[in-house]
């Protein structure tokens, strides 16, 4: 390949579009899957939206982004390899034992197509661009679904913290309220479960995608992106608690048949908006953090 900077400028977009076309076609019939599999999830709604966000992140980096330059080959085998190996995984059956699943297929052909992607980036966008563009290319991942393992065991934590805390939450209020087990409550007039299907988990990764992309565009260190995303835990665990404690009160002041009501069935996006107010302000704070860094750092270098 033609390393002169004058040619690439002319032909890398030609050559990567088509190269990024081919391999499209070649997984098209995982992607078509994924997409289905998005669509009619509640969970994993999120991931036919994953790429329009890694673009526009693009988008807003463009004009600072560095020109392309030769290919970094290490990257590029690496990559390839790796997408290669999880590619034939599939027809291993026997590489990964028993209990093998259409989801798990779904995720390895997904973070195969990934992995050959982002090959093809390190190969015609060269060493400094793949750095400047290494966050829109780890968000794709979140276009993998979880493993069941992985997201049953965050469903099974958020649950059971959850309603731990809305426990507390009754007690503090003063509501009569008596645990039966963990996740039973008796209340006046009603008793209460807290199901799986109450552990909001979908909100819980809808705040974690949120708190990605505000400490990507808003934060510089990634200590301060660390803090923010760590932060979703608590503010997850926090909003969740609080929906249980608001449907319990509103069944022991209004009448039992609060549980069933529009709060409680497809109420979950206010208590994400809620839930969105501490995530912004701690952003706030982190972002503050760092400009007094930077204006005591600029003002000690002045000395």
């Amino acid at each position: 390949m033609n390393n002169d900077p004058k040619y690439r400028s002319r032909h890398w977009p030609g050559g990567f579009g088509l190269s990024c076309a081919a391999l499209i076609l070649c997984f098209g019939r995982p992607l078509v899957g994924l997409a289905r599999f998005g669509s009619a999830s509640e969970l994993y709604s999120y991931v036919i939206l994953v790429p329009f966000i890694s673009i526009f992140l693009l988008w807003v980096k463009w004009k600072s982004l560095p020109a392309p330059s030769g290919p970094d080959r290490t990257w590029t085998v690496l990559l390839m390899a790796a997408g290669l190996f999880l590619l034939g995984a599939n027809w291993l059956p026997g590489l990964f034992g028993a209990g093998w699943s259409q989801l798990n297929s779904l995720i390895l052909a997904t973070l195969s197509f990934l992995s050959m992607f982002a090959g093809l980036c390190a190969w015609f966008l060269g060493r400094q661009l793949l750095r400047a563009v290494v966050f829109p290319l780890c968000f794709l991942l979140l276009m993998a679904p979880l493993p069941l393992s992985v997201s049953n065991a965050l469903e099974s934590m958020l649950q059971h913290t959850s309603a731990a805390l809305a426990y507390a939450f009754f007690e503090v209020s003063g509501t009569p309220v008596y645990a039966i087990g963990i996740l039973d409550f008796q209340l006046p007039g009603i008793t209460i479960e807290v199901a799986p299907e109450c552990s909001g988990l979908h909100s819980s990764l809808a705040l974690f995608i949120t708190s990605l992309l505000a400490g990507s565009i808003f934060l510089r260190s990634p200590w301060t992106r660390t803090i923010l995303c760590l932060a979703v835990v608590p503010l997850g665990i926090i909003r969740n608690a609080f929906r249980i404690f608001t449907v319990g009160e509103l069944c022991v002041h209004i009448g039992p048949r609060m549980i069933d009501s529009y709060i409680h069935r497809t109420g979950g996006w206010m208590f994400f908006l809620v839930s969105l107010a501490p995530l912004f302000l701690i952003l706030f704070l982190l972002a503050r953090s760092e400009r007094r860094r930077t204006s005591a750092k600029a003002n000690s270098s002045r000395l």
